[in-house]
């Protein structure tokens, strides 16, 4: 399983085809909770919301829920990241999950979770 994070799919909602190539790669697609509502925050309006959650649905992607556990890694990536990166807490419930979880996170973030221990990543470009 790959966790998607939310720059990625933005890009592919805007149709880019790197984005669509990277998602489309995956056979198992996850999405954190925070990135869910990162993209809520985001939407233009509800016909954009209506599109992107038949998007989710149509590539089975998996909503994964922010845990007390993925909560109790967050708070130590800030400790251990914030000061040096200006990371954001949303990045770090995002990175979190992956590392709980023990999936690979795909993100064009890569400033931020350079040196957090045990977090695989694929760095994504959108061309």
């Amino acid at each position: 399983m790959t966790l998607f994070d939310t720059d990625v799919v933005i890009w592919m909602t805007r149709g880019n085809r790197a984005a669509s190539s990277a998602i489309n790669a995956e056979q198992a697609r996850a999405l954190s909770a925070v990135s869910y509502m990162e993209y809520l925050r985001g939407a233009r309006d509800a016909r954009e919301v209506r599109a992107f959650k038949r998007y989710l649905g149509f590539l089975q992607f998996q909503i994964l829920p922010v845990t007390e556990s993925i909560s109790e890694k967050a708070v130590g990536i800030m400790e251990s990241h914030a000061l040096a990166t200006r990371l954001d807490p949303d990045d770090a419930l995002i990175f979190a999950t992956a590392l709980d979880l023990d999936i690979e996170l795909c993100s064009g973030n890569d400033k931020h979770f350079r040196g957090i221990e045990g977090l695989r990543t694929r760095v994504f470009r959108p061309g």
